[in-house]
């Protein structure tokens, strides 16, 4: 498979280049390659990853029709490289709309380094949320269509076929503590949404730009990319201990309406974002020997300031996650609440680039905080140099309390 797998993307690789020499005034291609090594500092001083990576985009354009193909290798040592297609679509422009057709990164919102009405390509967990957001995005098969009228676009989008968030692997760093007597086993029967007509997902947008304001207002029927998880208990007849768990992921639809906007205030930029869900499904402090699960409307939202102060652009907002109609049984807090703070330099003519980004969760006191320190040597040649600090001892962040790090990325790009 892998083999075959590289032979297509030597193919694509080819034939782009062939299309090149017959187009060559219109073919573009862009790319960097990429070392990547983080060490973490408890324990042993463990690698938490070795990668280097091979990034291409490769655009041809003519008359009123384009395409543009983002092909990506990443190389672990000892393991077989990881291929695939992050974009291939085909742009088509008439007179007042447009139509892009295929595998697509869709960015929508107005949140820096949070997912709320920006939920239509699907989350890469793999590392949590360590990659750059280009790399968490995950391209997804769709048509969508942006008509423009004045200083408004409509955006309609379809998705043939449901694509899950794609979780870190069981033995991983990053994958999710989960408190269980005994190890479950995993049942994925039911795990996957069959490719039907009716189980596609339709998203809609209408965006605006005015002198006082920039806004998007949004709706979708979706499938939930993170699963229910059901669980099924069996009890030893004489102990009654438990002695077996089963666990069984399942998708299930949401409806979903919101927007965001953007407005400038006397130096300040001031940003809010909201979605509100119907159909979330949330676990229960249930005693039966299986799950049971509250079906309840579910409000994510944040509200956030950027200004500049010293020559350094900051950032922060408020982010939280409230469950409409509450009941006690719910096992997740009525509201979750986050802050998230951002600071951002250029330096030495703009060479030196520093910034600082955290993740404070207020329900768990836990914190993510991530300084890195950018250097050009040339203007296709850098150097990053960062860290990843968990605080706290539980949580969403708090969970990796042992998985702090640092890390280098030495990057060329061409």
């Amino acid at each position: 498979m892998k083999k075959q797998i590289l032979i297509r993307f030597g193919l694509v690789f080819i034939g782009l280049a062939l299309i090149g020499q017959l187009e060559a005034q219109s073919l573009s291609w862009t790319g960097y390659v990429r070392n990547y090594m983080g060490v973490l500092l408890q324990n042993e001083n463990e690698y938490s990853i070795i990668q280097n990576t091979v990034n291409l985009n490769l655009e041809l354009s003519k008359n009123k029709v384009a395409f543009k193909v983002n092909p990506y290798i990443y190389q672990y040592p000892g393991f077989q490289p990881e291929t695939g297609l992050r974009e291939a679509y085909l742009d088509i422009y008439l007179n007042s709309i447009d139509f892009r057709i295929g595998k697509q990164q869709i960015i929508w919102g107005k949140a820096d380094g949070v997912f709320i009405t920006d939920i239509i390509s699907p989350k890469d967990l793999s590392e949590f949320l360590l990659r750059d957001f280009d790399e968490i995005r995950m391209g997804v098969t769709a048509v969508k269509a942006d008509y423009y009228f004045g200083n408004n676009t409509f955006e309609l989008v379809w998705i043939p076929q449901f694509a899950a968030t794609k979780m870190p692997a069981e033995n991983s760093i990053w994958s999710p503590k989960m408190d269980f007597p005994i190890q479950p086993v995993m049942d994925n029967s039911r795990r996957q949404v069959a490719a039907t007509l009716q189980n596609s997902e339709i998203f809609a947008k209408l965006s605006g730009l005015t002198s006082a304001l920039d806004f998007e207002i949004m709706a979708g029927y979706m499938w939930d990319d993170d699963p229910t998880l059901y669980t099924a208990k069996t009890l030893d007849p004489q102990s009654l201990q438990l002695n077996h768990l089963t666990i069984t992921p399942e998708h299930k639809r949401l409806g979903l309406a919101g927007g965001s906007f953007s407005t400038t205030l006397k130096g300040f930029v001031v940003r809010g974002e909201g979605a509100f869900y119907t159909g979330k499904h949330f676990a229960t402090n249930s005693t039966s020997l299986a799950s049971v699960f509250m079906e309840k409307n579910y409000f994510h939202y944040l509200l956030g300031l950027d200004f500049t102060l010293w020559n350094i652009h900051m950032s922060s907002q408020f982010i939280q996650q409230m469950i409409l109609d509450y009941e006690t049984p719910i096992i997740a807090n009525e509201r979750e609440n986050t802050l998230t703070f951002l600071a951002t330099g250029d330096f030495l003519r703009e060479t030196l680039h520093a910034e600082l980004f955290a993740y404070i969760g207020l329900n768990n006191s836990d914190a993510l905080i991530r300084p890195r320190i950018r250097y050009n040597l040339t203007d296709a040649f850098e150097l990053l140099l960062g860290a990843n600090i968990f605080l706290g001892d539980e949580g969403r962040f708090g969970q990796y309390d042992e998985n702090d790090m640092v890390y280098t990325k030495i990057k060329y790009s061409f």
